[in-house]
C-alpha cells in the first residue's frame, strides 16, 4: 500500500505570512534549505515530516490541518463541472490536483462559475422566463451555497458542536428521555410551554412552542433542541453566518436553519458519550438510536459528522435519496464524493434499499481510483400523519474505506480481503472511465468512442 503524498504549499505560505517571516527566516526556523522551502510552498516538492514536526514545535502548528480532503474534494468537483458538454476537453488530472493544491480560490471561482451556468440552462430549460428580469439565474442557487459551506467544513463546526455539547450536559441529555427534559428546560429558563397540535412541524410565538402531534418522539425532541438552539445561541449562529460570507440573504437564512439544526443533532447526541457509544456498539445503529432516544437517519448522519480535531470517529459517507434517485442530503468525510448535478451511481446498494423495506443491505465497492468501500443502505419511511396522507420515502447510506471495516458489526461476516467480492461503482458516468459498464448512460469525458453499425455490444459504441 502506497502512502499518499501531501503537498501542502498554500498551508505552508498561511503560517510563514502569519509569523510575519520571510522565505529565509522561515526555511532556518524549520531547518531546511531556502530553496526546499521554495520548492514546498509552491508545491514542486511534497511537505516532509521533518517539516510537518518543526511547524508543530516551532510554531505550535496543529498537523490535523495538513489535510488532503479540501483538495481532493475539489478536484472531484472540477472534474464533474468539466464533464459539461461546454467543455470540448477537460485538462490532466494532475493539472488539476495543481490548482486544487495551489490555487483553491481559484478552483471556487470555477465552480462558482460552473454553478451559475448550469443554473442559468435550467432555469430556461424549466420555461420559468428568468431572462428579462431580475431573477437570471447567473447567482449560485441558496441552498447550493449552504450545501457547499457545509460540505468544505467538512461538515464539522467545532463551535457550534461544542457549545451543544455543553447544553446537553448543563441539561442532562444523551440518554433518551430527550422531550421531558428539554421541556423542563424551556419552561424554566424562558417560561415557554410546549404544546402539540395537527398542521406544521414546529411553530413558536411568544411563549408558545406547538410541535407536530403525529410527529415521532425522535422528530419532536429535534425540533424543540433546534428551537433552543435559535433562543440560546442566536449570537454564534450570527458569528458563523459572518464567517460564511453568503452572496444572498436567502443562503445566510437557509443556513443559519441548518445550524440549528445541526446543534439540535449534537445536543440529542452529544460528541463525547456519543462517539464512546459508537465505538463501543461497533456502531449499530439500532442499538445506539435506542441509547440515544433518536431516529436512525439521526444517528446515520451524526456520524458522519465525528470528526473533532483529536478526537475523530470513523470517517463515513452519509447520503439520503428519494425514490427517484435525487440526492437530497450529502456529506462525506472519506474519499467518496457525490455528484453535484444529478443522482447517484445506479449500481450502488442505497438505490436497491426501496425494494427491501425494513433491512440493512451491505454492500462491498470499489470506484474507479481503487478505492475500497463497506457500504451500508436502508429504506426510511416517514408517517404521513393521516389515513391516506403521502409518506415520504428516503433511502440512506453510510459507508467507510474498507480498512475501517471491522469497527462496523455489519462487516463481521464478510470477506474483506476479497478483491472478487467488490462491485464497480462510480460517482458520475462522464467521469467514469469504466468501459464495460452496462448501466452507463453516457459516454465519459475525453475519451474517444468508436461506433460500427454492424456490432453491438454492452454499449452502442466502443470506448476507446
Amino acid at each position: 500500500m502506497t502512502t499518499q503524498k501531501l503537498y501542502a504549499g498554500v498551508k505552508l505560505r498561511e503560517v510563514r505570512l502569519k509569523h510575519g517571516l520571510t522565505q529565509k527566516a522561515f526555511a532556518e526556523r524549520l531547518g531546511v534549505s531556502l530553496s526546499y522551502l521554495n520548492q514546498m510552498e509552491n508545491n514542486n516538492r511534497p511537505i516532509s515530516a521533518g517539516v510537518v514536526l518543526a511547524m508543530a514545535q516551532e510554531f505550535g502548528f496543529d498537523v490535523t490541518e495538513l489535510s488532503v480532503a479540501e483538495a481532493d474534494r475539489m478536484v472531484v468537483d472540477m472534474r464533474e463541472a468539466l464533464a459539461d458538454p461546454l467543455f470540448a476537453e477537460a485538462p490532466p488530472l494532475a493539472d488539476l490536483q495543481l490548482t486544487a493544491s495551489n490555487a483553491p480560490a481559484l478552483a471556487r471561482a470555477f465552480l462558482n462559475l460552473h454553478r451559475a451556468h448550469k443554473n442559468a440552462q435550467d432555469r430556461l430549460a424549466s420555461l420559468n422566463e428568468a431572462l428579462g428580469n431580475d431573477a437570471t439565474g447567473l447567482d449560485p442557487q441558496p441552498w447550493e451555497e449552504v450545501r457547499d459551506f457545509f460540505h468544505y467544513c467538512d461538515n464539522y463546526i467545532d463551535a457550534v458542536d461544542r457549545a451543544a455539547e455543553a447544553f446537553a450536559s448543563r441539561a442532562g441529555l444523551g440518554g433518551g428521555n430527550h422531550i421531558a427534559l428539554l421541556t423542563q428546560h424551556l419552561a424554566r429558563q424562558h417560561g415557554i410551554d410546549v404544546l402539540y397540535a395537527k398542521g406544521r412541524l414546529r411553530a413558536f410565538s411568544g411563549n408558545r412552542l406547538t410541535l407536530q402531534a403525529d410527529a415521532n418522539p425522535a422528530t419532536q425532541a429535534f425540533q424543540i433542541a433546534h428551537q433552543i438552539a435559535l433562543i440560546e445561541h442566536d449570537a454564534l449562529l450570527e458569528t458563523t453566518l459572518d464567517f460564511a460570507r453568503f452572496s444572498t440573504p436567502e443562503a445566510r437564512a437557509i443556513c443559519k436553519i441548518g445550524l440549528a439544526n445541526y446543534f439540535a443533532g449534537a445536543a440529542l447526541l452529544p460528541y463525547g458519550p456519543f462517539l464512546a457509544a459508537a465505538q463501543n456498539l461497533r456502531h449499530d445503529l439500532d442499538l445506539l438510536a435506542e441509547r440515544f432516544g433518536a431516529s436512525i437517519e439521526q444517528v446515520a448522519h451524526r456520524l458522519s459528522t465525528l470528526q473533532r480535531t483529536g478526537a475523530k470517529g470513523v470517517p463515513f459517507f452519509f447520503v439520503r435519496v428519494d425514490q427517484a434517485g435525487t440526492i437530497t442530503k450529502r456529506h462525506s468525510a472519506t474519499r467518496l464524493q457525490f455528484a453535484r448535478f444529478g443522482g447517484a451511481c445506479p449500481l450502488w446498494n442505497v438505490h436497491r434499499a426501496f425494494e427491501t423495506p425494513t433491512r440493512y443491505l451491505r454492500q462491498l465497492a470499489e470506484t474507479p481510483d481503487g478505492v475500497r468501500y463497506f457500504c451500508l443502505a436502508k429504506d426510511i419511511t416517514k408517517p404521513g400523519g393521516a389515513y391516506g396522507a403521502p409518506k415520504p420515502r428516503f433511502a440512506i447510506g453510510l459507508g467507510c474505506e474498507v480498512s475501517h471495516a471491522q469497527a462496523l458489526v455489519y462487516a463481521d461476516d464478510f470477506d474483506l480481503t476479497n478483491a472478487a467480492a467488490f462491485e464497480p461503482i462510480g460517482i458520475s458516468c462522464r467521469i467514469c472511465e469504466r468501459s464495460t459498464c452496462h448501466q452507463r448512460a453516457v459516454p465519459p469525458l475525453g475519451k474517444p468512442l468508436r461506433i460500427n453499425p454492424l456490432q453491438r455490444g454492452v454499449l452502442p459504441y466502443e470506448i476507446g
